[in-house]
């Protein structure tokens, strides 16, 4: 036996010096609008972006919809037991998911096809490339795509709108390295006082610069200026890419980068691509709050119906057609979703009825008017004669408040407002005004607590924004529905209560997930009634002290640390932000 080691020593040595085979890229499920492995047939488009591949005269084609971002290959004038399949790559061709779909041609055929494959995952933030292949008596493959990255303009153009440096240079070796975005949310970079043999280019990074496999280099060169390209892909569904200018000196191995930065179109635009980074689009929604989520989607239709971008209308309709169904405890909430966005949490409920009505009202789809009407149905069955009226908070009727009367009362009224020919809605609604009025809601300083006492009192609890930024917006359109003065001077009382300076809410800086979100909605509904210098001073304070080179925007508008920052503060400064004047570059 050691003979026989011995003798196949030197085999083995060779073996084990011969270098390590590069390993295939795992293969992962991608979900987008889609998942992966969708049937062709189901295809909302078939274009062939690359030339056909021929392999012993057979043919090999890519298969793409742009609409659905996915493709599909074929194979064509083949024989049985010929195979054709996907190949993709995550990082610029490097390493690939090889065999995605793979398919022989059955007997007595001529060709066959796989399944379709998403070239983009928004919901990980990457942008991929595909390949089309094939086995016939040979191995071969289309040219890879990479889909050009498009906004208003693609990716190597010279056009510029305007030119704004929202970070700092750097400098290395006596060169002054500096990024710039113009007003279509482009960028590009440039190098100071550079020699001949110097380079600059831009890094772009879809998961704001954790990584950048797909965009490191871009339009690297030795003339002091790139070319421009694009930060955000709309038919990847990338909105939030972020960009640095990178650059080194000839003679110097090491180079130097700026930090990192999303352009600044608009404020409001900056603010919503920030919010859009954190949209799930396969489980269409934000995760993972489900109140949250409604009045999220709420400032976004908002933010789309007064500044005329359609870039998100998919949204809208996405998340209606997800979560209309049913769902377990624990999947979109703590407790279970019946159905039609209802659930023993009765605002809860109400946050989406008001999502439903700003949908119809931004897209006249009569589909989500029904929707708030059913919200609404639900939640009258929880008003009843305790405390004189108004609706319980819970299915278990345990508390009357102050958020789940002003739910009711916008809801109702504006259902009267959108329904031709309504009654019931707007008797409703009076019904929910003369009690909010004159339930104890409403405390001496025309300020809103919390909630009622088991004996019908005002409870003394905290005066939360929402709960205030609630009770004029439903007396407001309390106005709007029955042109009764009375509504709008109480609307307006309530404004005038709010006070001066930049808005603070009373759990700053320690606020839950709720409390992150409430501000926005106190401005949402004085924006209604003017206000516009007070809405200017919160805009303002929060683009000058409370954002980062990533326009992401915290709890704190006046600026400070500690600093929340997620998505449900992002909505709620959006909303400050949709409601006044728009400046490009911020």
């Amino acid at each position: 036996m050691l003979r026989r080691v011995i003798r196949f020593l030197p085999l083995l040595l060779i073996v084990l010096a011969l270098p390590p085979v590069p390993a295939a890229a795992a293969t992962t499920t991608v979900c987008a609008t889609s998942c992966d492995t969708l049937d062709p047939s189901r295809a909302q488009q078939e274009t062939f972006p690359l030339p056909d591949k021929n392999i012993n005269g057979r043919k090999i084609q890519l298969h793409v919809s742009v609409p659905d971002g996915m493709a599909w290959a074929s194979i064509d004038l083949g024989t049985a037991g010929d195979a054709v399949w996907l190949d993709r790559s995550w990082d610029g061709g490097r390493t690939w998911e090889g065999l995605l779909g793979k398919a022989s041609i059955p007997s007595t055929w001529t060709g066959t096809r796989t399944l379709m494959y998403n070239v983009y995952d928004p919901v990980e933030h990457r942008r991929g490339m595909v390949r089309a292949c094939g086995d016939a008596q040979a191995v071969g493959c289309t040219d890879w795509l990479y889909p050009t990255v498009c906004d208003k303009v693609c990716d190597g153009t010279s056009q510029q709108n305007g030119d704004t440096q929202p970070v700092a240079p750097t400098t290395i070796y006596g060169r002054t390295i500096r990024l710039h975005t113009d007003n279509n949310g482009m960028a590009w970079a440039t190098m100071d006082g550079n020699g001949p043999g110097d380079e600059v280019w831009l890094d772009r990074s879809w998961n704001e610069g954790a990584s950048w496999p797909d965009g490191s280099s871009l339009g690297r060169t030795t003339s002091g200026r790139t070319a421009i390209f694009a930060t955000r892909d709309p038919k990847a569904k990338l909105y939030g890419g972020v960009i640095r200018a990178c650059g080194k000196e000839a003679t110097h191995a090491n180079g130097s980068c700026t930090a990192w930065a999303r352009p600044t179109p608009t404020r409001a635009g900056a603010a919503a691509d920030a919010l859009m980074y954190d949209y799930d689009a396969y489980q269409a929604w934000w995760p993972s709050s489900w109140w949250n989520s409604a009045a999220t989607l709420t400032a976004l239709i908002d933010y789309l119906q007064k500044s005329g971008n359609h870039d998100y209308d998919w949204v809208v309709g996405r998340t209606f057609d997800v979560n209309k169904v049913a769902f377990p405890a624990g999947a979109k909430s703590g407790d279970a979703i019946d159905g039609d966005f209802i659930s023993r949490a009765i605002d809860d409920t109400e946050w989406w009825g008001l999502a439903w009505i700003a949908a119809y009202e931004y897209t006249h789809d009569q589909r989500y008017l029904a929707e708030a009407a059913t919200i609404a149905n639900y939640v009258n069955g929880f008003w009843d004669s305790k405390c004189g009226g108004g609706v319980w908070w819970d299915r278990e009727r345990t508390y009357k408040n102050a958020v789940t009367s002003g739910l009711y009362l916008r809801l109702t009224a504006a259902l009267h407002i959108d329904t031709p020919g309504d009654t019931a809605w707007g008797q409703r609604a009076v019904t929910a005004g003369n009690w909010y009025l004159n339930s104890g809601l409403i405390n001496g300083q025309n300020q809103v607590n919390d909630g009622l006492t088991g004996d019908c009192r005002n409870n003394g609890q905290t005066v939360w924004t929402y709960n205030q930024g609630l009770a004029i917006g439903g007396f407001n359109e309390l106005y709007r529905a029955t042109g009764n003065q009375t509504w709008l001077n109480t609307a307006t009382r309530l404004a005038n209560a709010v006070g001066q300076g930049v808005l603070t809410e009373s759990c700053e800086p320690n606020c839950d997930d709720n409390q992150k979100q409430f501000k926005g909605i106190l401005v949402r509904y004085l924006a209604e009634l003017g206000y516009q210098p007070y809405l200017q001073t919160q805009a303002n304070s929060l683009w000058a002290n409370d954002r980062d080179p990533l326009n992401r925007l915290g709890l704190r508008w006046a600026g400070g640390a500690p600093n929340a920052v997620d998505w449900r503060t992002q909505a709620s400064a959006l909303e400050a932000l949709t409601v006044t004047p728009n400046p490009a570059g911020g």
